[in-house]
């Protein structure tokens, strides 16, 4: 077997692979031998069935299958020994007059090689690492809502600001009748708020769902209709006032800090603040971890720059799916997915040339780190190293589950790279300022 290449261009090569008779012919020999033994045909004894006529009915099909084996398993290696980074799998040239009579056979496939690049972590322009910050607005909004949970419900004779109001939204046009309860705060604008203000259990008022919550997914769940039905919908509903109640406020003492944190955990006022800013500032600090892993992989695209293979992945396209794509759709199909290709080419190229690549070790203790967190959340404080390795072994036989791991863990890496590496700044934000200039 010859096997060679001849490179068209820094990205793209064909490969011939020539098999001559005696690559396959001992194998193709020991095959028909067999089916000679156990093949069932009239008129033959079994075992006793002439080799001519097996060769002659089994044949060319032993053949075939033998040497794309041979073919397939060459081409692998070939690529293992020369150290060749292809994009996709190498594509057959088509033979249309490919004589499976002869007894030497060449075949040719085309290559798309991954382009060689550099990446520069340090761009020119500096990128934002916003620290969310919670802001004493938000800390007095959190213990309002705290002392809410744990305060006692008052019936109330009519409606207030305050008030929790439970009732019956319907539309009969839409089938719409489900009970559920409002506050004030969560309708928009002024004149919704105030066609409550006053209104007594059994009251009807009549509203337009169009603009009637601040969030439309608050819609959604009023009514209970589905998620597309809810943008846009533009109807009357009645709400039938059935309950009205206030939440009279949770003292702020030591039992409700004892029931909130443990027993003396927290002590006063200033401490509980103290507290509510840490908590909520640790899960602030992964959105805006998210956020610098966007804008830093943003980065490298716009910067990085090289060629792709670009008609011979389209090509590969064609069928690589599992339906065949016309040429127009492959096209289609590679526009939009030529940016992660060129993102998952750079993160190849960091994890490679930083080292870092997930170790099993790595990868068992993230497992165990996670599990003893859940199961602390469910009041097992304690576990063992034995119980922790186990459930750890359970969760890494999964295959499903160790690619997750290990997505996170190589994010969790490419993220304290680009943070000793990159040309960050770090601009403080509170969380509704955050969420204002890039969710809204």
């Amino acid at each position: 077997m010859n096997i060679t290449r001849e490179n068209i261009d820094a990205l793209n090569a064909v490969v011939t692979v020539d098999i001559a008779k005696e690559d396959y012919s001992d194998k193709v020999e020991k095959i028909l031998v067999d089916y000679r033994k156990s093949a069932n045909i009239p008129g033959f004894r079994k075992g006793h069935v002439p080799m001519g006529m097996v060769k002659k009915q089994y044949g060319k099909a032993v053949l075939v299958d033998e040497v794309n084996k041979l073919l397939q398993d060459a081409l692998g290696k070939y690529l293992v020994e020369e150290k060749l980074d292809v994009l996709g799998n190498p594509l057959p040239k088509a033979q249309d007059d490919l004589d499976w009579d002869a007894e030497a056979f060449s075949f040719e496939f085309e290559l798309g090689l991954a382009p060689k690049f550099d990446v520069e972590l340090k761009s020119k322009k500096a990128i934002t690492h916003y620290n969310i910050v919670a802001d004493d607005k938000m800390i007095d909004d959190q213990i309002v809502n705290i002392q809410k949970q744990y305060g006692k419900i008052v019936s109330q004779t009519e409606v207030t600001k305050d008030s929790e109001i439970t009732g019956t939204f319907t539309n009969e046009e839409k089938e719409i009748d489900n009970s559920t309860m409002i506050t004030l705060d969560k309708l928009k604008g002024k004149t919704n708020p105030k066609k409550f203000i006053g209104a007594k259990v059994g009251d009807v008022i009549t509203l337009k769902t169009k603009g009637l919550f601040n969030n439309e997914h608050d819609l959604m769940n009023a009514l209970k209709v589905p998620h597309n039905d809810a943008h846009g919908l533009e109807i009357e509903v009645n709400f039938t006032i059935t309950e009205i109640n206030e939440r009279e406020l949770a003292d702020l003492d030591q039992e409700l800090f004892d029931k909130l944190f443990g027993e003396g955990k927290v002590t006063s006022v200033t401490e509980l603040k103290a507290k509510i800013k840490e908590d909520s500032e640790k899960q602030f600090a992964q959105q805006g971890d998210q956020k610098l892993l966007n804008d830093v992989t943003e980065s490298l695209i716009e910067n990085t720059k090289f060629d792709l293979p670009a008609s011979f992945l389209q090509k590969w396209m064609q069928t690589a799916g599992e339906e065949e794509m016309t040429e127009e759709q492959a096209k289609e199909e590679y526009e939009k997915s030529e940016k992660s290709m060129r993102y998952q080419l750079i993160e190849g190229k960091l994890i490679a040339d930083h080292n870092l690549q997930v170790q099993f070790e790595e990868l068992k203790s993230y497992a165990m780190d996670m599990i003893k967190s859940q199961m602390a959340q469910f009041g097992q404080m304690n576990p063992s190293d034995k119980e922790l390795e186990d459930i750890a072994a359970r969760i890494l036989s999964n295959q499903d589950e160790v690619k997750r791991m290990s997505e996170q863990l190589v994010s969790q890496k490419l993220l304290n790279l680009y943070k000793t590496e990159a040309n960050i700044k770090t601009k403080d934000i509170t969380y509704d300022d955050f969420v204002k200039e890039f969710y809204s």
